[in-house]
């Protein structure tokens, strides 16, 4: 699906052949499809209203509207049929159900990172909430809404919360000012509180891993720190120096070429192929001989929200790789071998990481730079894929197709549809 100013768009995943065309009533701010693909639901801030169109019955549409309270996020609960509200201020979260048209209210929700989470099986909801200064945490279930856990956290300002994926442990994290992550089980038990280090900026990304064995602590000192699931202790640290001098690590750099043109075949005025190909270049990977001394950039230290620290951190799907990205080193991604606690491969680009993401079937990860390129590592190599067709599209974004055999890449005011060809065993 996509949007343009007030119209919503669904297409075809496979052909791009348009299905359903839908208008709405002001400009669509945020769209999310429902857990079955069956409603989509398009979020008009300033109006403080969403509505609801159905594939099946295209005639079919619902409108909600939270009058003066305003509205500032929205999101299906995992059945599909719940949409959850957050008004202005964040007063409350209102629980509209789709089947029976009852409304159910959430109060005190906080003002944070990631304030509100499922579990991957859409049973539990856990819900981040500020009262009389304090941070809690409250569980709820997800079938009739009841409350499950009502609890408080050990911080001062909590900053999100992330449920594994097994759905057992939950992990919350403090403000970047007290490095602090508490792990909570699904009865309120506070399991293990992890401080790796006391004065210095703190916490700046988390991830769980697949099997929700291990969990990845990104640090505003460009380290990640490693918890396991038995313990909750850390059991290793992974650096991210602006020289790479291990034998083991390969380097990939990103190096541009100009394409030769037949000069017998030049012509005035050029045809458009021979001007696009003139006018264009290519890139593609070298390995870089070690030791690699990488592009570093000095944080400016009198600004908020210092560009320092692991920014970006994600697991590959079969828990084998871990991809971060040093937001000091902006152009490189680092992908670490989790069974052997070692870095494997670092892909350093011409211009900074906008996005990566890897593929949900298999370990290959994706990576865009803000460039009409997309770039694929997988552990038998990297390839550059040139974004065909006229002008400069720029990649600022990318998302995986759940099977793994497409992504949409995304620019600010375009998207297109990379597919891939899966290889046959």
């Amino acid at each position: 699906a996509s949007c343009v100013q007030h119209r919503l768009m669904v297409w075809d995943a496979s052909s791009l052949q348009l299905l359903q065309h839908y208008t709405c009533l002001d400009q669509i701010q945020y769209i999310e499809w429902s857990s079955d693909s069956l409603f989509i639901l398009c979020a008009l801030y300033k109006r403080g209203i969403v509505q609801v169109w159905s594939l099946e019955q295209p005639a079919w549409h619902c409108r909600i509207d939270e009058g003066s309270a305003g509205l500032v996020a929205s999101c299906w609960s995992p059945d599909g049929r719940h949409i959850l509200n957050t008004t202005e201020f964040h007063l409350r979260i209102t629980v509209w159900s789709l089947c029976t048209k009852s409304v159910s209210y959430i109060k005190y929700p906080k003002a944070c990172q990631q304030g509100v989470v499922f579990t991957k099986d859409g049973r539990y909801m856990a819900v981040a909430e500020r009262r009389d200064c304090k941070d809690f945490i409250s569980i709820f279930v997800c079938s009739n809404w009841q409350l499950l856990r009502h609890f408080d956290t050990e911080t001062q300002d909590l900053s999100g919360i992330e449920w594994a994926p097994n759905g057992c442990v939950l992990a919350a994290w403090d403000t970047c000012l007290e490095y602090k992550v508490l792990l909570y089980s699904l009865d309120g038990r506070l399991l293990s509180s992890f401080r790796a280090y006391e004065w210095p900026l703190g916490v700046k990304s988390i991830s769980w891993s697949p099997s929700s064995q291990f969990l990845a602590i990104g640090s505003f000192d460009e380290k990640v720190r490693i918890l396991n699931h038995v313990t909750w202790k850390k059991i290793t640290e992974l650096d991210h120096p602006a020289t790479i001098s291990s034998k083991t690590t390969i380097v990939y750099k990103e190096v541009e070429k100009s394409p030769t043109v037949d000069t017998e075949r030049l012509s005035f005025p050029p045809t458009r192929e021979l001007a696009s190909s003139l006018f264009s270049t290519q890139s593609k990977y070298d390995i870089s001989q070690v030791p690699v001394s990488l592009q570093y950039v000095k944080p400016v230290a009198d600004r908020a929200n210092p560009k320092v620290g692991v920014g970006m951190l994600a697991f590959s799907a079969d828990n084998c790789f871990l991809a971060t990205k040093n937001d000091t080193i902006p152009n490189a991604v680092w992908v670490w071998d989790i069974r052997k606690l070692k870095l494997s491969v670092v892909l350093e680009q011409l211009c900074t990481i906008q996005c990566f993401q890897w593929d949900p079937c298999q370990p290959r990860l994706a990576v865009c730079t803000g460039t009409s390129r997309v770039y694929l590592w997988s552990p038998a190599g990297c390839v550059v894929v040139q974004v065909p067709g006229e002008g400069d599209f720029q990649i600022v974004s990318l998302s995986w197709h759940s099977s793994g055999d497409s992504m949409v890449l995304m620019s600010k005011d375009n998207f297109c549809v990379c597919y891939l060809e899966r290889e046959e065993v």
